[in-house]
Formats: structure tokens, C-alpha cells, sequence
């Protein structure tokens, strides 16, 4: 494994690096499917997952069987924060909503992290900015119009990939928002004519981002902000400014669809 392409997760780049040296043997590349499940829910843990180029949902899925978005996870954190913590299972499922890859680490290698030391510190803090993410779209979810919360869920999920286009059906959608999949075709058509987003069946491409931020709630800049906080500082330790935390968490606004680019492949994964 080269050993600078796992840093592409925020949270691995915002490792001390003697910490980052032990992991680095540990760590596996997996390709990330769309709908994996990476954990149920009450099922023990054997890996904490840190996506890379993937996205994952946390869902909680009531006694009907109706699924609930409770937070996303990208290349900024880590799945499995129950690991740390001191549970090792959730009552919350993990599923993959944007396929890509991420690295894998053993339980027990989470479980040896000194729980005084600076590594534990910062998933501490990182599972801190998660809960937050929850709590804002719980009021989110409570207190917004669906073109709103549709706006909020589209840059969250772009950002999480560093990416301008989502692979996701309106059905889909509206199971992790909660609402009628009816609504959520209406707000996106509504988000289409205004030239903010084009669909076809299965993808949305975010067109003007600039005006998406516009329309979306203020949810959405309090979460990118309680993530710009954790990793201004933790990034900053290693020597890494605000300048070029902007370069990675941030993307600049577009007015039209960019021509696709591919990252350099970090090799085969292992399944």
C-alpha cells in the first residue's frame, strides 16, 4: 500500500504519525458496493471502517421496517465509533449509499488505542462533530420544508464524496428523509427547473452548487462547521493551515457540470 493514499480520509491524515505507523500494516483496502451493510444493528463490530472515496448512511430502521437517515459518513470520519466507545455493537445499521472504497481496521486494533492518548483524543472529538451532525438534522427534520432538507441531504452526500454527482434513486431518498418518495420527485423537479440540479433515473448532478447552498437550510452550514472546527485544529498540529483545510474539505462553487476526473487507483483491493 502506498503509504500517503490512506490519508485521503481526514481523519487518518490528522493521525500523529507514530500512531499512523502502527496502523499502517493494518490497515486493508475494500471496495465499498452500494447497499453493503457494513453492520447491523445489536450485531458485534469486527472492523471500524474509514471511507476514502465511499459513503456511508447510519440508519436506524423502525419495527414497520422504515429506514431513517441519522447521519452520513465520507471521507472525513470513521464508521464504528461504538468500538471506542466501549460498546462494539448499535442499535443503528451502517449501509453504503455512494460506492467507492475505504479502509478497514480490525476491532481489536481500535480497542489497543492508548485511551489517553492523542489518537483517541481526536476520534473523540470526531465522534463529538458526528453526534452534533445528528442532533441539527433531527431539528432539521423537524422544523424545514422538504426542498430545504432535500438541499441539505444533496451537499452533505456530495461533500462526503468530494464529488458533483450522486448514484441515487428518489425512492431512496425519501426512505433516508423519511417522507413520501412523491415529495421528494416534486422538490427535485422544482430544483431542476431553477438549473440548480440535473436528474436522470438513478443520478443527480449538483449544476450550480452555489445556489443549492442557497436554498438549503441553515443545518447545513452548522454541520460543515462543526467538522471545519475539529479539523482546523487537528490539522493544524501537523502543520497543516486553514488554506489547505479549505483544498480538502471545500470544493469551489460551480455554474456547470465539470468534466469528470478519475483518481489514481491505489491498487487492487482486498474483498
Amino acid at each position: 500500500m502506498s503509504s500517503h493514499l490512506p490519508r485521503r480520509n481526514l481523519l487518518l491524515a490528522a493521525l500523529p504519525d507514530a500512531q499512523w505507523k502502527r496502523l499502517l500494516q493494518q490497515l486493508e483496502w475494500v471496495q465499498m458496493p452500494l447497499d453493503r451493510v457494513l453492520h447491523e444493528s445489536g450485531i458485534a463490530m469486527g472492523y471500524a471502517y474509514f471511507p476514502t472515496t465511499a459513503a456511508v448512511s447510519l440508519m436506524y430502521e423502525t419495527e414497520d421496517a422504515s429506514p431513517i437517515e441519522l447521519a452520513v459518513v465520507g471521507n472525513e470520519g470513521i464508521v464504528g465509533v461504538e468500538l471506542f466507545l466501549g460498546g462494539g455493537s448499535t442499535p443503528s445499521r451502517a449501509v453504503v449509499r455512494s460506492a467507492g472504497q475505504a479502509l478497514r481496521l480490525p476491532a481489536r486494533a481500535i480497542k489497543a488505542f492508548d485511551q489517553a492518548g492523542p489518537a483517541m483524543h481526536l476520534l473523540l472529538r470526531y465522534t463529538q462533530t458526528l453526534i452534533s451532525q445528528m442532533a441539527q438534522a433531527a431539528v432539521c427534520n423537524r422544523h424545514h420544508s422538504l426542498e430545504q432538507r432535500l438541499c441539505r441531504w444533496l451537499l452533505t452526500g456530495l461533500d462526503r464524496i468530494r464529488g458533483d454527482e450522486l448514484v441515487v434513486i428518489h425512492e431512496r431518498i425519501a426512505g433516508m428523509l423519511g417522507v413520501r418518495r412523491e415529495g421528494v420527485t416534486a422538490s427535485a423537479f422544482a430544483l431542476q427547473r431553477l438549473g440548480l440540479i440535473s436528474c436522470t433515473r438513478g443520478h443527480i448532478v449538483a449544476v450550480d452548487r452555489q445556489g443549492l447552498e442557497k436554498r438549503a437550510c441553515e443545518c447545513y452550514l452548522v454541520i460543515n462547521r462543526e467538522y471545519e472546527r475539529l479539523f482546523s485544529e487537528t490539522l493544524a498540529m501537523r502543520g497543516l493551515g486553514p488554506a489547505r483545510l479549505c483544498i480538502a474539505i471545500k470544493r469551489p462553487h460551480r455554474t456547470a457540470h465539470p468534466r469528470r476526473r478519475l483518481l489514481p487507483s491505489p491498487g487492487r483491493p482486498r474483498t
